[in-house]
């Protein structure tokens, strides 16, 4: 737990004297479209900022302007999504200006409201000297809950861990929806549980209150609740800001939203953002928002900046073909002009399979580096993290430098590592290593109970002539696993006997098969939130295993390409290519873009194909990820994938069948690699190609 750092009392006192601004020519410095957005009247505003017009640009202009207008910097609200994004702009409004960022309220939903609490949080029960708890407290604090509520609640192996649990609840306060009713949408099935969970909500927030702690959601849900009940903190409030500012407000959630109209109850709102860039829906943003901003706001006068400085008009072409086939009742019309010099158009490339698609992208990169192109100026983008596990096989192998922006490489993520151990310790009883990261997983094993147990285990099994996996099963090492853990031990144990049965004779493909059906599917369910990402990432581990005879040869692989991964170091200064999630990937561009999985059930994904989520959204990812690239676009996918073992047929993603042909070139990737693949395959028979033999 941490204290939340307290602000400058004279941050809500009488303001300083006002400083002199110095001339700034608004009209020379921005094109008319964002002239027209900085200069707007006072009165409710929503600019709608295309990919790449100078968002940021915009904002930081438009609080210079108000301050040469005579505007107090203490009567100016900014709201942001990040501190960074804060400070980035008022810092260079103080360039502007000379006027100090300190005399601003700006920062995130979260930091505003904090400082909101620390003055008026006792009028609805929350101590002035609250401490926060960071995600880590938060758990620790709800397992605590559960466990003091429903002692065997956790001995039940479909009943989910606390971290899933609080992120329902979190998803369910800031959508404002009973937390019953979200647990519903999740667990449909069980009633039971469903009032268990809403049972350890409110216990969960009747402590915090009772200890003086707050979570993150907190300091929204009483920011709100002080604006809505404290009529003296909402007037100080709403007479004190005459222009609220709000960034990137198309991912508002409605606990957010509610927050900026209880402030800007005069309607003194700029809301800037871009409604196709709309991508976080399914961690509460509300599109509705932004669409619905002037219906709430009666006048609202709509800017829209849709120059664009960053891609070339090629690809602009490209990108209006997507926002063309939105559904025009949920969007605003935008097109995006160009500004920068033409190039070449973008690249359609189907590829055989995954394989094929991350050896086309690498030999494209070499042609790219040996044209002058600098390793960090490409970005190779994808929908989930498990569509380059094959890129990342080939870089690891080839030895080439990247990072990854959304998180972890493919085989250090802790859940892959989970499963291959369980394999691992099959393929070799001795790999004590492997042992522990699974055992310790149970509940209330650790590092010694677990040794122990094995210890026995392989004295029953020297004794009986058996094979360890038999041997775990045995009643004298189950009579010694903790009370908590026996059931989960039983899963563990009957998984491993049947990957045991398999490794002798079956395909490395069934091997993994068995693994990710056996207990650890249900032990993903119940810890992780987003178990059916994770599930993904563990089927495709499933194509992985196809591409090999044996499984020792799988898992040596497996291991020399975790240790690559794990242990590539980039030095400072070193150039490296960038791989990254769409999601992750807004907000930066790159001269040179791939964009890979562009297949139906990848890109867009199958549950959205399915109705189960948001194919517009989709759509929008699509339209977010295109706009990162600045000079060139390839958009690959592959034809082929493998399902357990078996081949099966992929077709083009619907949104590459909608963009008119004359947008983009058609590439025959199939050739090409056809010659190269022969060639490498000579070089690694001798010990060559990949700079590794395997």
């Amino acid at each position: 737990m941490y204290d939340y750092e307290d602000e400058e009392e004279d941050m809500f006192g009488s303001p300083p004297p006002a400083k002199t601004t110095p001339e700034i020519d608004f009209k020379a410095e921005l094109n008319a479209d964002q002239f027209q957005a900085v200069t707007a009247p006072d009165g409710p505003a929503l600019v709608l900022a295309g990919a790449g017009s100078g968002k940021t640009r915009t904002l930081t202009y438009r609080v210079a302007y108000l301050l040469t207008q005579g505007v107090s910097p203490e009567a100016i609200l900014l709201l942001t999504f990040t501190n960074k994004a804060s400070k980035q702009m008022l810092d260079r409004v103080e360039e502007l200006t000379g006027v100090g960022a300190h005399r601003f309220l700006g920062g995130t939903f979260h930091s505003v409201g904090g400082q909101i609490l620390r003055l008026y949080g006792d009028s609805v029960g929350l101590a002035k000297n609250f401490t926060i708890l960071d995600d880590g407290d938060s758990d620790s604090l709800l397992n605590e809950i559960i466990r003091e509520l429903d002692p065997s609640f956790f001995k039940t192996k479909e009943n989910p861990k606390a971290k899933p649990i609080k992120g329902l609840i979190s998803y369910a306060r800031n959508v404002m929806e009973p937390v019953e009713l979200i647990a519903k949408g999740r667990y449909p099935s069980n009633g039971e549980l469903l009032a268990k969970i809403d049972d350890f909500a409110r216990e969960y927030q009747d402590v915090k209150l009772e200890r003086g702690l707050a979570d993150y959601d907190d300091l929204l849900v009483y920011c709100l609740d002080v604006l809505s009940n404290n009529q003296d903190a909402a007037q100080y409030y709403q007479n004190r800001f005459s222009h609220i500012l709000v960034d990137e407000y198309q991912d508002v959630n409605s606990l957010q939203a509610q927050i900026v109209d209880r402030i800007g109850i005069n309607h003194q709102i700029m809301a800037v953002g871009d409604d196709a860039q709309c991508i976080y829906t399914w961690r509460g943003a509300d599109l509705d928002q932004i669409m619905g901003f002037p219906e709430k706001h009666p006048d609202t006068k709509i800017f829209k900046i849709e120059t664009n400085y960053r891609s070339s008009p090629e690809i602009l072409k490209l990108a209006n073909c997507i926002l063309d086939n939105r559904a025009e009742e949920s969007s605003y019309s935008k097109v995006l002009k160009p500004s920068r010099p033409h190039q070449d158009l973008p690249v359609v490339v189907p590829t055989m399979d995954g394989y094929q698609q991350a050896d086309f992208i690498l030999s494209k990169i070499e042609n790219l580096v040996d044209c002058g192109a600098q390793y960090d100026d490409i970005a190779i983008l994808y929908r989930a993290h498990y569509h380059a596990m094959e890129l990342q096989v080939e870089l690891s192998r080839r030895g080439l430098p990247f990072v990854i922006t959304s998180g972890l490489r493919f085989f250090e993520q802790a859940h892959v590592k989970d499963l291959v151990s369980q394999i691992r310790f099959v393929a070799n009883p001795k790999d004590i290593t492997a042992f522990m990261r699974f055992a310790c997983l149970l509940p209330k094993i650790g590092e010694k109970t677990a040794a122990k147990l094995l210890a026995n285990a392989e004295k029953i099994a020297k004794e009986k002539e058996l094979r360890i996996t038999d041997a775990l099963a045995e009643d004298s090492v189950f009579k010694k696993v903790p009370a908590d853990a026996k059931e989960d031990w039983e899963a563990l144990v009957e998984t491993l006997r049947s990957i045991d049965r398999l490794a002798g004779s079956a395909t490395p493909t069934k091997v993994v098969d068995e693994a990710i059906n056996g207990w650890y599917h249900e032990y993903l369910r119940a810890t992780y939130e987003n178990w059916p990402r994770r599930e993904e990432d563990l089927e495709s581990l499933v194509d992985f295993a196809s591409k090999h005879e044996n499984l020792h040869e799988m898992l040596s692989q497996l291991v020399l390409l975790s240790s690559e991964s794990g242990d590539r170091v980039v030095r400072q200064g070193e150039k490296y290519l960038r791989l990254s999630t769409i999601h992750q990937s807004k907000g930066l561009e790159f001269p040179h873009v791939f964009i890979i999985g562009l297949a139906d059930g990848l890109f867009p994904n199958k549950r959205a194909i399915d109705g189960e989520s948001d194919l517009e959204e989709e759509r929008r990812l699509f339209y977010v990820a295109t706009t990162r690239a600045e000079r060139s676009l390839h958009l690959v996918f592959p034809m082929l994938s493998n399902q357990k073992g078996t081949p099966v047929r992929l077709m083009q993603s619907r949104f590459l069948k909608e963009l008119p042909e004359g947008q983009y070139e058609l590439h025959n990737a199939h050739s090409s690699y056809r010659q190269r693949q022969t060639g490498w395959n000579n070089f690694r028979q001798k010990g060559r190609g990949y700079g590794r033999s395997f």
